[in-house]
């Protein structure tokens, strides 16, 4: 899968979770969103490696549901979702290609990635970031909810500021002392619209079925993130929570996600190195890195339109396109 595909499904699955629907809609709903995913650290040299012109500037996409089906799609790249089929239908624009998966074949992908980011975040122990959780240990989460006060119009629409942090730290001290993870969510939230339920419900389906652990992200990507920042599931399963006591409908999303250092993980980089040029060298690395908190990535996503009518032909496959086989 290519960093642009990667960047287009996580910012238009992970984002809708965050406010899920009080109950059922029925209405079909199409919108136009720009979205980007910024990583840092070994995630940030793996997508600025692969992720190209998406990686930088962000994508637009077209996002569409109508009853058991759902397309995302942009210039290059899309994705149809059949809940009734369990099948996904992978797009490629440019060869006018396609390939079908069956989630079954997904929730395989998603196992053997997760286990092979596992093994080898294994094999480099002295490569440990802030914001990773070391075994046995059990953690607390803090929770701070703010309305702003300030507004702003979003896609025709009036929208007030939201911002929600999740803190993920040692179960007894504090996250300056244990180090943690922190996730600082940045919400304009616009009226309630019809149909944008409808979208985030129709993922925590999807999600629920392939698999209820992810958020979202592509397979790949998310067993990396997993792997390396156990942390980041209960501070995602804990901002979805507390997200639905929201009123109105999230129009532009900023979430940021920060690894924190603990005491003894700065007192390691702090004491590195040793005589000669290979202990000048590692000092200098160390004192490039001595903050107590490093951003591991952060997605934003605005919605630049919203239509409440889906023609059928937006949730097929396009007229010409041959299967991969």
């Amino acid at each position: 899968m290519n960093g642009s595909r990667k960047i287009l499904l996580f910012c238009s699955l992970v984002l809708p979770l965050l406010v899920a629907p009080a109950a059922p809609a029925a209405a079909d709903v199409k919108t136009r969103e720009k979205s980007q995913v910024k990583f840092e650290g070994m995630l940030g040299t793996m997508a600025n490696m692969f992720g190209g012109k998406a990686a930088r500037e962000g994508v637009v996409f077209t996002n569409a549901v109508k009853g058991n089906r759902k397309a995302v799609l942009n210039d290059t790249t899309g994705r149809i979702v059949d809940l009734g089929e369990e099948k996904v239908y992978e797009l490629d624009m440019k060869r006018k290609t396609f390939e079908v998966i069956t989630f079954e074949e997904l929730r395989r992908r998603m196992r053997e990635a997760q286990q092979k980011a596992q093994e080898n975040a294994k094999r480099q122990p002295d490569a440990q970031e802030p914001g990773q959780k070391e075994p046995g240990r059990e953690v607390e989460i803090d929770f701070d909810v703010k309305e702003t006060g300030q507004k702003r119009t979003i896609a025709g629409y009036d929208a007030r500021q939201v911002i929600m942090t999740i803190a993920v730290r040692e179960k007894g001290r504090t996250l300056e002392e244990g180090g943690g993870l922190v996730v600082t969510s940045d919400s304009w939230l616009g009226p309630q619209i019809p149909g944008m339920q409808e979208m985030a419900e129709f993922e925590m389906k999807y999600w629920k079925a392939i698999a209820p652990e992810a958020s979202g992200i592509s397979a790949e990507q998310m067993a990396a993130v997993y792997a390396l920042y156990p942390m980041i599931r209960q501070a995602m399963d804990r901002l979805s929570r507390e997200s639905t006591r929201l009123e109105g409908t999230p129009l532009a999303t900023t979430l940021t996600f920060e690894g924190v250092k603990s005491k003894e993980q700065l007192s390691q980089q702090q004491n590195q190195g040793g005589g000669g040029l290979s202990g000048m060298l590692a000092r200098r690395i160390a004192k490039r890195d001595d903050k107590p908190r490093a951003t591991i990535f952060t997605s934003t996503n605005e919605t630049l339109e919203i239509a409440t009518t889906v023609p059928q032909a937006d949730l097929e496959i396009p007229a010409g396109f041959k299967e991969k086989k």
